[in-house]
């Protein structure tokens, strides 16, 4: 059902569009309105960098000429491990679809592209956090659950 839409990568041009949807992304998760615009400058201004230096890569589902759904994928050092000597891990997030553009397999396409990057740039590690909503796209495309475990020393 993607067929109707174009593809393409986000430029320096789309802070606005990426912010936007990182706040309706967690507007829809129930996150205080408060919070979402004290974060969002920052945001802007975190985002604004890493897509200059290439550790941030946005890719978009556009119709016409409106972008109707989008993901992120931050390239980060990790460090290496028993599991890979790897020192790059790629993290999917800000994956968010305008409401009257879901259920058309736009989010899925969107981390697969993802996906497909890190695979062609040897990348051998990609993570995520799922909200509720998203969590069975995620297990659907082969993402499993792991030991992670966090503890919040500021709120």
């Amino acid at each position: 059902m993607t067929d109707s839409y174009a593809f393409r990568q986000a430029t320096i041009d789309d802070i606005d569009i990426i912010a936007h949807q990182r706040s309706a992304m967690f507007t829809d998760m129930g996150t205080d309105p408060i919070k979402i615009q004290s974060w969002e400058p920052p945001f802007r201004q975190w985002v604004r960098v890493r897509l200059e230096t290439g550790e941030y890569l946005g890719f978009f589902a556009v119709r016409g000429e409106e972008v109707v759904a989008g993901a992120g994928l931050l390239l980060h050092d990790w460090l290496p491990s028993p599991l890979t000597a790897s020192t790059k891990r790629g993290y999917i997030l800000n994956v968010y679809t305008e409401p009257p553009f879901r259920k058309q397999g736009l989010a899925r396409r969107l981390v697969e592209t993802a996906i497909e990057y890190c695979r062609a740039e040897g990348i051998p590690t990609v993570v995520l956090h799922a909200s509720d909503q998203g969590r069975p796209i995620y297990e659907a495309i082969g993402f499993t659950v792991t030991n992670e475990m966090r503890l919040r020393l500021v709120e």
